[in-house]
């Protein structure tokens, strides 16, 4: 669904504070009050630590029970749940095998695979989120863009519908090519762009004479195959982030997460985090959003289905397109023929959705590595007095469920509020998406970003990948994040080498 398209309700809710989101957030999920004597437990493991000496109490499992054994190669994001049962555990094998499944384009004899497109960035969800990790810009004229892509948008104008939630930053698709770019298209048709990235080596000073180099990236969609963008085209990178421990981030209470928000900067600590509300296609309502680089979908499922439209052109009962991102600009695109003509009435039925849902959910957390180590103790204590848990919040305790005991009552420790941060200029993209400005992103989960060259080969991070190491990184972080940022910068050379072995035991 894109946002022209909504229908806003009669009497449609007005969010008139963070807080308003919260009875409607957790409404999909099967949740069990809790108790007072819970409620104590909570408060009482979710407190700061004493002292750096030794490790906090069930520090090294990251994702509660469901934490698996970290396995130092490439298949360290790719377990199910530690804590899943015999039964669960092959439907989440079921879906695994849908989220590497290979579509082809219609018609085709396999019926259960086709639909393909007609426009697309990858043929599988696995082609993107190699080995569930994350992905990375092409390096050079013969490396694939197949799990980085543009996002694109104009601003809405007095006619579009949009949601009635305050603060939204109404925007709309771009008239031909919609809310994303894609590179690949089946045969016959002609695909939308060809990603061109360059960068320029900004050289920093840190103390003690040492250096580090930013590469500042610069973006081109270049071969466009249906005319030139909007003028007013607003386009973001996006590189597929890895993809475990969803299920855990979904089960946050959503008021534990908005009590952590602060808008106006009430504390007068610098730090101004954000809930952003998005209106959920899934339960046709205001939510919290949770998933997404500026946490634009609410729902594991609404996040698989919308990567299932607009990454591969497949429909669901959720976005059921059959043309999936095409628009009404693309003609041929539109008539082009599709595979929703058989029984399923959508290229994947809700079954198919649901165990690509529940792989996604149980996709396992690994646990610390090295967690008593002395350099990453006095690292984790460089990391708090450093300020940066002020966004990256190191646990939390989720819901109680009825229906999923994988995620039910853990605690876990993600380093995320899973709000919107103000981020300065260097990082900004300049394109809102629903109440996330152009310069805020989501605080991304810190959990096994130290197992990112073993699962992805590669060291880059941030959200278009222009980090080659974590300490870049750090260095690119401004706005809210930037006394943080030159505290590092200023700090004693084996500190800042403490806190890169600490994120790196995570």
């Amino acid at each position: 669904m894109t946002i022209s398209r909504i229908r806003p309700a009669l009497g449609m809710m007005i969010l008139a504070s963070a807080a308003t989101a919260q009875p409607l957030d957790d409404i999909h999920l099967n949740v069990i009050p809790r108790t007072q004597a819970e409620t104590a437990r909570i408060q009482g493991a979710l407190a700061a630590p004493d002292n750096f000496d030794a490790p906090q109490p069930f520090e090294q499992m990251s994702g509660g029970a469901a934490t698996v054994r970290a396995r130092l190669n490439q298949d360290a994001f790719s377990q199910a749940s530690g804590n899943i049962s015999f039964e669960r555990e092959l439907d989440f094998k079921v879906g695994n095998g849908l989220f590497k499944k290979i579509w082809v384009s219609a018609p085709s004899s396999t019926l259960a695979s086709d639909g393909l497109g007609p426009l697309f960035n990858a043929r599988s969800c696995q082609r993107c989120h190699i080995k569930d990790g994350r992905g990375h810009p092409p390096e050079g004229p013969e490396d694939s863009a197949i799990s980085m892509f543009l996002r694109v948008s104009v601003p809405a104008g007095h006619d579009d519908l949009v949601p009635d939630i305050e603060g939204y930053l109404a925007t709309v698709p771009e008239p031909t090519y919609g809310l994303q770019l894609q590179d690949f298209a089946v045969a016959g048709h002609n695909a939308e762009y060809r990603l061109e990235v360059s960068y320029e080596e900004r050289e920093v000073a840190l103390s003690e004479g040492e250096t580090a180099s930013l590469r500042v990236p610069s973006y081109r969609a270049a071969d466009l195959g249906y005319g030139p963008l909007a003028e007013d085209a607003m386009l973001s990178p996006r590189v597929a982030p890895q993809m475990i421990g969803l299920g855990l981030l979904e089960a946050i209470p959503a008021e534990d997460i908005l009590a952590l928000a602060d808008p106006d900067d009430a504390d007068g600590d610098g730090i101004s985090g954000k809930a952003q509300i998005i209106w959920s296609p899934e339960f046709d309502r205001p939510m919290l959003g949770r998933f997404g680089l500026k946490a634009g979908a609410a729902t594991v499922r609404e996040q698989s289905a919308a990567a299932f439209a607009g990454d591969i052109g497949i429909s669901t009962t959720m976005f059921s397109a059959g043309a999936g991102e095409c628009t009404a600009a693309q003609v041929d695109c539109q008539a082009a023929t599709h595979g929703d003509n058989d029984f399923r009435g959508v290229e994947i039925d809700d079954d198919g959705l649901d165990l690509v849902t529940f792989y996604s959910r149980n996709l396992a957390v690994p646990e610390r590595r090295n967690v008593d180590d002395p350099q990453v103790l006095r690292g984790k204590q460089v990391f708090y007095d450093t300020g940066c848990t002020a966004c990256h919040t190191p646990k939390f305790v989720t819901h109680r469920l009825s229906d999923q005991p994988e995620q039910s009552f853990q605690l876990i420790w993600p380093y995320t509020d899973m709000l919107l941060h103000d981020m300065g200029p260097g990082l900004a993209d300049m394109r809102p998406e629903a109440r996330a400005t152009g310069r805020e992103w989501r605080t991304p989960p810190l959990w096994g970003i130290g197992l990112t060259k073993e699962v992805s080969g590669h060291t880059q991070f941030l959200h278009d990948g222009r980090a080659r190491s974590l300490l870049e990184a750090v260095l690119w972080h401004g706005g809210e994040a930037q006394p943080a940022r030159d505290r590092v910068v200023s700090m004693p050379a084996a500190d800042r080498a403490d806190l890169i072995a600490f994120l790196e035991s995570l």
